[in-house]
């Protein structure tokens, strides 16, 4: 696959600077802003996606007449979260 370039970027000296002071070792500018748009648009299509089964599951929730009582909800989610802390 033939390669493509982003546009330039222009930004703060400050956070340039910023930026080349967490480098790792031998590693490149460009590598990092490569790094961190990857992880970015990652990011985005989880929180797309998310939001998407979010509006799903409001919509089969309305269609069903189907709700749950937040209490419910956090006191089930609380029980997990201390059984999962009692394991370690």
């Amino acid at each position: 696959m033939k390669t493509a370039t982003m546009p330039p970027l222009r930004v703060d000296p400050e956070l340039r600077q910023a930026a080349e002071d967490v480098l790792h070792e031998n590693e490149s500018l460009s590598a990092f802003m490569e790094a961190a748009l990857r992880e970015g648009v990652a990011r985005r299509r989880l929180q797309r996606e998310f939001v998407a089964r979010g509006l799903d599951s409001r919509e089969q929730a309305r269609r069903d007449n189907d709700y749950f009582a937040a209490d419910n909800v956090h006191a089930e989610l609380e029980a997990m979260l201390h059984a999962k802390r009692k394991d370690k």
